[in-house]
């Protein structure tokens, strides 16, 4: 299954949201845990009404959602926090409502120029936690020229953690899930595999609801335009990563006229199925590893020897390993398995500079047959703290927003040849991203018909940027991204990692805050 795509902070020594989840995989989850809301607020827009201009703008029906008006409350670090009330489904008006969470950090110059929504990924990935990870770090993720020029707002999309979420599972079965191994290459492995899943969506139904079936892509964009009207822009202007990429495209996609300023970063290609989007993410990761072995290799202390190919096969031995016997840890009921050591591996590649720290968890596990260190790592991914419990919903929402939006084939003859096809252009990690049809088989909620135009017509220029050895978002996608846009422009980052634009390169960043800030477009196939 395909790995969840969420924008990586390099604060945790680890990424957000990142890897390929398998099977039984979960996701990265980055961003930081939102904190309470009590420092004073910098000075507030008026908020519209139901009967202003915004609400004009609605469908019919849904007036009252795009004239509300946000009580903002003062938060933590200059920050402000709201709740918007949206529909629960954007094709019955009658069918009562959700909540969205919100936190603003006002614009720090004298003449602002409304707001920019912000989303790092996923899907499942909390925009809240974001933009509060920001503030806290003191703009390390959005450079001066964005903070001065606009309100910077951070949302949970529909199902995510603070807004109306997911829920399925308690912590202690999402423990056993997240760590369970299979081996779809048999018959009673692929079973097992089945019914791990059906048992996922069996749970999200029952303590979900009637949201599980409402949290597609198209209704979260339907829900960010609302919160344009609500927040006083006539347009969005919008930054997106990986999974955010999607969302903005498809926003771009039913709302052609509305979109302003949009930047679209690690971009994924809307055009690809989920089982394409799985073996693409397979030689992403595959690629993000060789580089990561080459590197240990030309250092010292690398438990890795020989040849990079000869560093690549000692990392698929130890997966083997512990899939045969899960490494011992510290925690006698938590043991390494396979897929936990997979996702240790994974989460050190959406970030060039975690690479030590995956050096260390091999030296470890290599050298002393022990898993303290991926263990850390696999929890990282999971969002899972220290005490046992999860710090975010990543998980549900990422298979419940997927599940909605397309599905694998669940063919078993069509699903061992593609898992053949994946295993051999990415030997190593290639097993981890097969079988993602299992995933979403017997999903207790339909998908969500395509109501958007994957060509957006009519929108403004949309910036799209890709990485050149980008693990969750693989360089081509962007490059298709762009050609399938009318107005797809492609600015490439050379480079390792998942996403590009950060203050620390100032290449990008000049590019981003540019359009952003400036408007103007940077020349196609601009390369950083």
């Amino acid at each position: 299954m395909n790995l969840d795509e969420r924008r990586p902070t390099a604060r945790r020594t680890t990424t957000p949201r990142t890897t390929g989840r398998r099977a039984s995989a979960a996701l990265v989850a980055g961003v930081l845990l939102l904190a309470g809301c009590t420092a004073p607020a910098k000075e507030q827009a008026p908020a519209g009404s139901a009967s202003g201009p915004a609400a004009s703008q609605a469908p019919d029906g849904f007036e009252k959602f795009y004239g509300q008006a946000l009580e903002w409350t003062d938060c933590k670090n200059g920050l402000q926090c709201a709740t918007a009330a949206a529909p629960l489904s954007w094709h019955d008006a009658g069918a009562g409502s959700i909540e969205l969470a919100l936190v603003r950090n006002p614009a720090d110059g004298k003449d602002p120029q409304g707001s920019l929504l912000v989303n790092p990924g996923g899907p499942g990935a909390s925009g809240v936690d974001f933009v509060r990870s920001d503030a806290e770090n003191d703009g390390s993720t959005f450079g001066k020229k964005l903070r001065d020029a606009f309100d910077i707002v951070g949302f949970d999309p529909r199902g995510v953690q603070d807004s109306t979420p997911v829920t399925c599972f308690d912590d202690a079965r999402k423990d056993e899930s997240l760590a369970k191994d299979f081996d779809p290459s048999t018959d009673d492995g692929l079973a097992a595999m089945e019914a791990e899943s059906r048992a996922w969506g069996e749970a999200c139904a029952e303590h979900t609801g009637d949201v599980l079936g409402q949290v597609d892509t198209q209704s979260a964009a339907r829900d960010m335009d609302m919160l344009r009207a609500v927040l006083g822009d006539d347009q969005l202007h919008y930054l997106g990563y990986s999974y955010g990429t999607q969302l903005g495209a498809t926003y771009a996609g039913l709302f052609p006229g509305r979109a302003g300023r949009l930047v679209l970063d690690g971009a994924i290609d809307t055009t690809l199925s989920s089982d394409e989007i799985s073996a693409g993410q397979s030689v992403g990761f595959e690629n993000a590893l060789r580089a990561y072995v080459a590197d240990c290799q030309a250092g010292k202390g690398c438990p890795l020897p020989g040849s990079v190919d000869d560093g690549m096969q000692r990392i698929k031995a130890l997966f083997d390993q512990a899939y045969e016997r899960p490494l011992p840890t510290s925690d006698a009921d938590r043991p390494v398995t396979r897929t936990l050591a997979f996702y240790g591996v994974a989460l050190t590649l959406y970030n060039q500079a975690n690479w030590p720290v995956l050096t260390q968890a091999l030296t470890e596990a290599i050298t002393s047959g022990t898993g303290d260190t991926l263990l850390y790592l696999a929890d990282a991914y999971n969002d899972r703290n220290a005490d046992g419990t999860y710090s975010s919903n990543s998980s549900e929402a990422f298979r419940a927003v997927g599940c909605l939006d397309d599905r694998g084939t669940t063919d078993v003859g069509e699903m061992r040849a593609e898992a053949a096809e994946i295993e051999k252009k990415a030997p190593t990690v290639g097993e981890f991203f097969a079988y993602g049809g299992t995933t979403c088989a017997d999903w207790p909620a339909p998908l969500a018909k395509k109501e958007f135009d994957v060509h957006a017509k009519g929108a403004a220029p949309i910036v799209v940027i890709g990485t050149t050895n980008d693990p969750a978002t693989p360089y081509a996608w962007a490059e298709g991204l762009a050609k399938t846009l009318d107005s797809g422009v492609l600015v490439t980052y050379e480079g390792e990692g998942h996403t590009a634009y950060s203050p620390s390169r100032p290449c990008v960043a000049d590019v981003v805050e540019s359009y952003l800030v400036d408007g103007d477009v940077p020349k196609d196939g601009t390369t950083c």
